[in-house]
């Protein structure tokens, strides 16, 4: 029998014979709930997921983030007067389901291709007296022409509420459709929503940072995905430990990058990234 191959897609479960894919939890959400969001996301560019952290789960997330708030942005896009902190998931286990939140993933599973990656996990506090953030897209570093399909989607968790007046984000409806300038008309508009509650848009819609007008601080956490052929805006192989890949979810660890886009790309010495797990395997 010949074994010839004709087609690199021929490959596609050859690195991944031993680990094969794992499901997502995003099945576990009702798939009327999933096409529903999709259908919003679709047509407007965001969607906002109300109500999805218990109180308890919000003061956990607190309590663990605010000993790390002691730096502020070092140009105009992170804010002067915003805190943000890096690498959280070698910092903090509280923020872990919110970036493998099922009700997210199901979105993911249905915009992006299977083994998409986590590009970003970051916690963002705007303090009273900042401005607002200039409009951008979360996708716009990739040197594609749009109108186009978004390469990325993007989650703002409101850890506080979200106001008019103290920082929420604003977006732009439907901009997630247009080219790529944003045209003088554009109209931000913020996106108000109860503590615990969450936006998701595509990397392709246009949104920034609103001012904050009030006396108290505005915390977040923004979580961000993209394509399984695109690179990171965060290098989680660097900057992860393998005892800290232990640990989180198996979602998580998948959109580390610790799986296999068919046929080959994330392999380690040709072999599926996995078997770094393993005990015996080499330290880092």
């Amino acid at each position: 029998m010949s074994t010839e191959v004709t087609s690199l897609m021929e490959l596609a479960g050859d690195l991944a014979g031993t680990y094969r894919r794992t499901r997502s939890s995003g099945e576990q959400i009702d798939p009327k709930v999933a096409e529903a969001d999709l259908a919003a996301v679709l047509r407007d560019g965001y969607v906002i997921l109300p109500d999805l952290l218990t109180a308890a789960e919000l003061d956990a997330i607190r309590d663990s983030v605010e000993p790390l708030l002691d730096q502020r942005g070092r140009n105009g896009f992170e804010g002067r007067t915003t805190q943000r902190v890096y690498s959280v998931l070698n910092k903090t286990r509280s923020c872990d389901h919110l970036a493998d939140h099922p009700r997210v993933l199901a979105l993911l599973d249905r915009l992006l291709m299977p083994n998409y990656l986590l590009s970003m996990l970051q916690v963002i506090n705007i303090l009273p007296g900042e401005e607002a953030q200039f409009l951008h897209t979360d996708d716009g570093f990739y040197p594609l022409p749009r109108p186009r399909k978004a390469l990325s989607g993007a989650t703002i968790w409101a850890i506080d509420e979200f106001t008019a007046d103290n920082g929420a984000t604003d977006i732009v409806a439907g901009s997630h459709e247009w080219g790529n300038r944003l045209p003088e008309s554009a109209e931000r508009e913020p996106v108000v929503m109860s503590a615990g509650s969450c936006v998701f848009f595509l990397g392709t819609l246009w949104h920034g940072g609103g001012a904050n007008r009030t006396a108290n601080a505005r915390l977040a956490v923004t979580a961000q995905y993209c394509e399984p052929w695109l690179r990171p805006q965060e290098a989680f192989t660097l900057s992860m430990t393998r005892d800290t890949v232990r640990a989180v979810s198996e979602d998580i660890r998948r959109m580390l990058g610790y799986s296999i886009h068919p046929p080959f790309i994330g392999q380690v010495d040709g072999m599926h990234p996995k078997r770094l797990l393993e005990s015996g395997a080499q330290p880092l």
